[in-house]
């Protein structure tokens, strides 16, 4: 018995689901929301089923590779890039396990994702470097598609991405855009970043920031006249900057930290917290590197730049528990949820007892 995955792909997509979970021994699980359902009308899968999907998927050598212990990333397009996934294989108990997200091959606006307009002013940048962080399935890359997106739109750039692996499908506009996949374009991020910049672009996507060398020449690409947009799996602005400088060996930290702060423009930390009606919102930390700010991250100082987003709201800076503040006072997100998602849950309670 085979599993029908072009049936599994359409039921997804009617659904307006997330992801896909194919594990052995149960049924496909779909992410709808916030919630995580079995879906009844598939068989409950064996080994045999799920690697005859990665037959479908991936070559004999990937394959070969994840029975090693290497998890794989690939994307799976269906129905030529109408419907597009980002999948993870994995092994447990020596069985294959998936996860696919689904990627809405809609660009969507700032203003439809319900982000802060501030963050499109990201995208008018000329050169600099722009974070935007949070943990997986924060919506960080349909953040990015969005800004990317915008710049194609708009603006005569040459875009390169580096991506592990290709999510979202560009078709050119006013701008040039190559996409390439690492692992079958390029065998990493740094390598194909230190290319990027003899290949006269203007902007670079750069999916993830892994490795000092890949944070290293990011920096460098910023510092020399290019827009640079990546992400990292952190929680705060704060924490952003302090997981780049802490990469580097203690000896070049101050160096780092000057290069940091001459380069970085801002940083989009995000959570997709349960709304009250079902559904998820955006919950978004912004830093807008000011003067302030580079003082800051020259003097290593960081740990106070949470005080100037306080003292900054005016500029367009806007903290966690001001974004949860404001979903709280318009309805869309419960007080108790909220909570759960604050850095600082006792000075969100206070925030909230000083408006009522």
């Amino acid at each position: 018995m085979q599993l029908d995955l072009p049936k599994l792909v359409e039921s997804i997509v009617s659904l307006h689901g997330a992801d896909i979970h194919l594990s052995t021994g149960s049924k496909p699980y779909f992410r709808l929301k916030s919630r995580l359902l079995p879906q009844e009308d598939f068989p409950v899968l064996t080994k045999e089923m799920l690697d005859e999907v990665l037959n479908h998927l991936i070559s004999d050598e990937r394959i070969k590779l994840l029975y090693e212990g290497e998890e794989q990333d690939f994307a799976y397009s269906y129905q030529d890039n109408k419907y597009r996934f980002r999948v993870n294989a994995y092994i447990s108990q020596g069985n294959p396990n998936l996860v696919m997200r689904y990627l809405s091959s809609d660009f969507l606006s700032l203003e439809k994702l319900g982000l802060p307009p501030i963050i499109g002013q990201f995208s008018q940048l000329m050169q600099g470097f722009v974070l935007v962080t949070g943990p997986t399935g924060s919506g960080k890359s349909t953040t990015l598609a969005a800004v990317i997106n915008d710049i194609n739109h708009n603006r005569e750039e040459k875009i390169i991405t580096i991506e592990d692996p290709i999510e979202f499908i560009y078709k050119q506009d006013r701008s040039m855009i190559s996409q390439r996949e690492v692992g079958s374009d390029t065998k990493d991020f740094d390598k194909a970043l230190t290319a990027a910049l003899r290949e006269d672009i203007n902007v670079v996507l750069v999916g993830e920031m892994r490795d000092l060398e890949t944070m290293r020449t990011a920096l460098t690409a910023a510092e020399t006249g290019h827009l640079v947009f990546s992400t990292l799996h952190t929680n705060s602005a704060s924490q952003s900057i302090n997981r780049i400088i802490d990469a580097f060996p203690s000896h070049s930290q101050a160096q780092i930290r000057t290069q940091l702060s001459n380069s970085l423009q801002g940083i989009v930390s995000q959570r997709l917290v349960p709304t009250i009606d079902g559904n998820l919102t955006p919950a978004v930390e912004i830093l807008i590197v000011n003067n302030a700010v580079k003082s800051l991250i020259r003097e290593n100082r960081v740990y106070q730049i949470d005080t100037v987003m306080e003292t900054h709201l005016k500029e367009g800076m806007v903290t966690m528990n001001h974004s949860l503040f404001n979903l709280i006072r318009l309805g869309v997100v419960s007080f108790e949820t909220a909570l759960l998602y604050s850095p600082d849950p006792i000075t969100l309670k206070n925030m909230l007892k000083r408006v009522d």
